[in-house]
């Protein structure tokens, strides 16, 4: 069973990682996607195969995360393109290492901006259009936001807060029908850990305390499964919760 078929997605930080697995997913599963993505060329080539692989509408935008007014461009261009909006995922992020004593300001302000902001930014313009189709939000937070990380206070403080904000747009909307979620991965191999490794300067032992239990770290298709759980009907009575996929990484 297709449980997107004639729905539209927009997901941010698509053009690899998760955001990639996540519209990958929707699309096999029916949906209409639109990846957005500071790496457009990327996303772009990322959309069309999921045209071809799935046969579905698939377009790609590139938006810089950081900015607000390209925050909310690209929910317009992603609305003119597939003509509504019913799932928003907002996924793009950013990762740094740093002593807290040392954190550049800028750095800060930068993780932050990605991480936290955008999150605000994409879903106050796609709000208007959620609430028409009684659609629904899921956000990308991280078992950073539920535990603290060593070398990592921006990451870890955005995280938080992108929890925060999901439980205040689900308590505020969900009596439009409009729902919101957040799913916090563990470990995950993508990308970004080749990005941002952890630095050879670090406490590594403080940070491994975290692996998940496990023993192994989640694939992005794992996260993108708990992104199409909690966007579908099967989720209708759910908003408000963080689900975590870390392997036990935050159970203690």
């Amino acid at each position: 069973m297709k449980r997107f078929t004639g729905k539209a997605v927009l997901v941010t930080g698509a053009a690899s990682g998760i955001g990639l697995a996540t519209a990958t997913r929707l699309a096999a599963e029916g949906a209409d996607v639109v990846l957005a993505d500071i790496n457009l060329a990327k996303a772009k080539e990322a959309a069309a195969a999921i045209a071809a692989a799935h046969g579905v509408r698939a377009f790609a935008f590139g938006f810089d995360a950081a900015d607000a007014a390209q925050c909310a461009h690209v929910v317009e261009q992603a609305v003119g393109a597939l003509g509504r909006l019913d799932v928003l995922v907002n996924n793009a992020g950013i990762m740094s290492w740093a002593r807290a004593h040392e954190y550049p300001a800028e750095l800060w302000d930068k993780v932050l901006k990605i991480n936290l902001y955008s999150v605000f930014h994409v879903s106050r313009a796609a709000l208007p259009h959620l609430l028409a189709t009684k659609g629904n939000i899921v956000n990308m937070s991280s078992a950073a936001g539920l535990q603290g990380v060593p070398y990592a206070a921006a990451y870890s403080a955005s995280k938080s807060g992108v929890l925060g904000l999901t439980r205040s747009l689900a308590v505020e909307y969900a009596e439009e029908g409009l729902r919101v979620n957040a799913i916090c991965p563990g470990a995950v191999d993508t990308p970004l850990n080749q990005v941002s490794p952890i630095p050879d300067w670090a406490d590594k032992a403080k940070i491994y305390r975290m692996a998940p239990k496990t023993g192994k770290a989640s694939a992005p298709e794992e996260i993108a499964a708990a992104v199409a759980y909690l966007a579908s009907q099967d989720a209708c009575n759910v908003t408000g919760i963080s689900l975590s996929v870390d392997g036990g990484q935050s159970a203690g």
